[in-house]
């Protein structure tokens, strides 16, 4: 991957996590650029399959591309960042991140966005 793509990739994302947008300031870990369709399933490493992932978000997704959505038993693909958008699918209640539909309850599952460690670093990002 070149550097280009992944400046773009993070200038893109604005420093934040495209699928809990926990900001890059709140971490000591560095951000990944994660494939959002995985190489292994036909991804390309282009401008519009990247993603800026915390490293919570990028190593629960790993390969997957869907998850059971714990609501209907239904399997359902999960958060696309560059067609999908947040708002859509997400909404915030304090630090828990809560799915709005099928996807965004599929996604906050699979990712576990709100892992104790997680809901710490929003807080914790909040109170700055």
């Amino acid at each position: 991957m070149t550097a280009a793509l992944r400046r773009m990739a993070r200038e893109r994302a604005g420093g934040r996590c495209e699928y809990c947008r926990l900001s890059q300031e709140s971490s000591v870990l560095a951000f990944h650029i994660e494939h959002i369709v995985p190489r292994q399933h036909g991804g390309v490493t282009s401008e519009d399959n990247l993603a800026l992932a915390c490293p919570h978000c990028n190593l629960h997704k790993g390969p997957n591309l869907t998850g059971i959505d714990p609501d209907s038993g239904e399997v359902c693909h999960l958060f696309h960042p560059r067609r999908d958008v947040w708002t859509d699918h997400f909404r915030d209640e304090g630090t828990r991140i809560k799915g709005r539909t099928a996807i965004g309850r599929t996604t906050v599952w699979v990712l576990d966005l709100n892992a104790e460690d997680q809901l710490r670093l929003r807080s914790s990002a909040g109170s700055q």
